[in-house]
């Protein structure tokens, strides 16, 4: 499992000592509209990036941009100092699945597959959302690999309902994944958000027996987060600690949306689109 993956698990057993288990926490209207602010802080510092990043610039001026955005609208870093992560986003380029580092000295270069992730969090509530971002002009295979993973997510997300389950979205994200040929990463999962940046349940994009089958309710809130890779689903952690790469060093590509589950449906609360 990732290291964020793990600290879900972590922090729920952490929980459990210090307060009797509530289970999975449906928002209410008052904890809706707190999200809503959290979530679009994040939706434009997210729009903000995909339209500044260039060739030449270096994940760490990205990393000082969003940090600084996130805080002129009245927010905090999610990720800065989470269980020592030392950025306000995740930077992962190519085969660089998850939790890349910024780094002053990585330039970012014509052609790349740039995954940033970040989270804000207003007045006690978290909002989460990942865009991948061709650099430039990219190969034919990497725009594919980018277009399966943003559909996948969507996919997924178009199953969201009161009423439905957990494995509905995992199920329709797996089939398109496969059905395009890329593999689905099972060591990571989306995840509950809310008061926490992870919280239950987890939200995975496969079909798995370890899977909860968990019944959707409205007031649920959710960041689905499909992760795909060109080539082997296996990952390797490095030696920092947090970056995470592919095996076989294929490309790698993740969208993830914060989700609130609807009587009818759902509503995308990180829509970029909308800001």
């Amino acid at each position: 499992m990732n290291i964020f993956s793990n600290l879900l698990i972590q922090t729920t057993q952490e929980n459990r000592t210090k307060r009797q288990r509530r289970g999975i926490e449906v928002k209410s209207q008052r904890e809706i509209e707190i999200m809503r602010q959290s979530a679009k802080i994040v939706a434009i510092v997210l729009k903000e990036i995909s339209d500044l990043v260039k060739p030449g610039m270096t994940t760490a001026d990205l990393d000082d941009y969003a940090e600084k955005r996130i805080r002129e609208m009245g927010a905090n870093p999610s990720f800065k100092g989470y269980h020592g992560f030392p950025a306000s986003i995740c930077s992962s380029i190519n085969n660089e699945v998850v939790h890349g580092i910024p780094n002053s000295k990585k330039v970012i270069r014509k052609g790349d597959v740039l995954k940033v992730d970040t989270g804000a969090l207003y007045q006690g509530f978290h909002g989460d959302s990942c865009i991948t971002i061709a650099v430039g002009e990219v190969t034919p295979a990497a725009q594919k690999l980018i277009q399966v993973a943003e559909e996948s997510l969507y996919k997924g997300i178009e199953q969201v309902k009161a009423g439905n389950y957990l494995l509905d979205i995992a199920g329709a994200i797996e089939d398109h994944v496969k059905a395009n040929g890329f593999s689905v990463v099972e060591d990571f999962t989306g995840h509950g958000v809310g008061r926490n940046l992870h919280e239950e349940p987890s939200v995975f994009n496969f079909r798995t027996k370890e899977m909860p089958n968990v019944r959707l309710r409205s007031g649920m809130t959710l960041a689905i987060e499909p992760i795909l890779n060109e080539g082997s689903r296996l990952t390797r952690t490095l030696s920092d600690r947090w970056t995470v790469v592919t095996v076989d060093n294929s490309l790698s590509a993740q969208f993830e949306h914060t989700v609130l589950v609807t009587d009818t449906g759902y509503d995308i609360l990180t829509d970029r689109a909308a800001v």
